[in-house]
């Protein structure tokens, strides 16, 4: 695209529902695999590696398909991706095996990271500088959006139905749908990046900056948002609330359903008052909302909140306060992560790759996601389960510092108002 010419609506929007039909399959399968693999007869040591196919999959293949956007034409890629989807989701209709349910895994992984990837790069390129947030936040709720529909609707569908075939043909469905959209509007990418741009992104000063909170606050998201359902769907004896199932699902999704709502507007404030100051605003408040957590069902009593509601049945004076501190959650975060990726859309943009600073953003992530978990499971039986919110708590309040710390010292002391 000329650099004159203003991208269409139309480009966004696609964009847009290629994000949503990539959590509508992520999130699915997450709700359906606790279904599916003991059917096929998975357990013990298999039905971990469903998820460790599924991570190693996605870690794998960061580099190769961010090079590969920067490189060639990042709509070719998409496009790439979005066929790989179809034939990917079509197959789990039909596997009878451990290896094949494996094999199906991994290449979702390569189908979500590849989705993720370009899409967020091509909104990062289309988007001007002084919109590059509020485009980024509008694309983050389209897949919220996706998460929230297809966490509600998956189990409902699949008791319906009697099964997943029907489930996964109706994804296969969104995916063609996705795919003849971008096909037919969304144009050409003609931005090319010779070389390998990690090389020289990985050395860029604004980009280690950030991910000097980044690999902090991966440790402290993934604690708090996987624990927050433990904590109200484990039994009391083991530390949790011992609420039942629908329960645990609305808490759950209120979180995602704050960030999908505030992310368009937090992003267009962020584009006007200073990213960086969002980063660390958000950061830290999401610690100190998760710090919280523990102490809901005393604030819950001496509130004397009911302990039984409409819809979601008995429950405990806790339930009300949790639900709150989740969306609190969802408000923190919603300032934070439209800023963030804009962030690392502005360095890439600048013509050293955009697909790969979204690439290293990926991996930055994924040290912390893959021990925070390890770390919370002995966390929760060795001290307590309170203890997992401190940790996590504490991991977002220092990544925060760390960020405010790095800024003023290499930056300047106005930074949080000028980057």
């Amino acid at each position: 695209m000329p650099p004159d010419e203003q991208p269409s609506p139309l480009q966004f929007w696609t964009l847009y529902l290629s994000r949503f039909a990539g959590g509508f399959g992520s999130i699915t399968l997450i709700i359906l695999i606790p279904k599916i693999a003991p059917e096929l007869g998975i357990g013990g040591v298999g039905f971990g590696l469903l998820y460790t196919a599924y991570t190693l999959a996605q870690t794998a293949t960061v580099v190769p398909l961010a090079w590969a956007g920067d490189r060639y034409d990042k709509r070719l890629v998409l496009l790439g991706t979005l066929a790989l989807g179809i034939v990917t989701y079509a197959a789990f209709g039909f596997v009878t095996t451990e290896s094949q349910l494996l094999a199906v895994r991994a290449f979702q992984g390569i189908v979500f990271t590849g989705m993720g990837l370009m899409t967020l790069a091509l909104v990062g390129e289309l988007a001007t500088t002084g919109t590059r947030a509020n485009h980024i936040g509008k694309s983050n709720a389209a897949s919220f959006a996706a998460s929230i529909l297809g966490g509600l609707s998956a189990g409902f569908l699949y008791d319906y139905f009697g099964g997943s075939y029907e489930v996964f043909l109706l994804i296969t469905g969104l995916y063609v749908v996705t795919f003849g959209a971008t096909a037919l509007l969304l144009s050409a990418d003609d931005t090319r990046i010779g070389g390998f741009p990690f090389s020289d992104l990985a050395v860029n000063r604004r980009i280690l900056t950030l991910t000097s909170f980044r690999a902090q606050y991966a440790v402290a998201v993934t604690l708090v948002r996987n624990w927050v359902p433990v904590f109200a769907g484990f039994a009391l004896a083991q530390g949790g609330l011992g609420y039942p199932a629908f329960a645990v699902s609305v808490i759950t999704v209120s979180e995602k359903f704050t960030n999908m709502l505030l992310q368009p507007f937090t992003g267009r404030l962020s584009d006007s008052a200073g990213r960086s100051l969002f980063v660390f605003a958000g950061g830290g408040a999401y610690g100190l909302v998760a710090l919280l957590v523990p102490f809901t069902p005393v604030i819950g009593g001496s509130l004397g909140l009911p302990g039984s509601l409409p819809v979601v049945g008995a429950v405990s004076a806790a339930f009300l306060p949790l639900l709150a501190l989740n969306c609190g959650l969802g408000i923190a975060d919603s300032f934070r992560e439209p800023a963030s990726m804009a962030l690392f859309a502005d360095e890439g943009s600048d013509g050293d790759g955009v697909a790969s600073s979204f690439g290293i953003r990926e991996l930055v992530w994924r040290p912390g996601s893959v021990v925070a978990p390890i770390a919370g499971g002995w966390l929760m039986a060795e001290v307590g389960m309170d203890s997992v919110f401190y940790a996590g708590g504490a991991f977002a309040i220092l990544g925060a510092l760390t960020l405010l710390g790095v800024l003023w010292r290499t930056h300047g002391a106005g930074a949080l108002r000028q980057w």
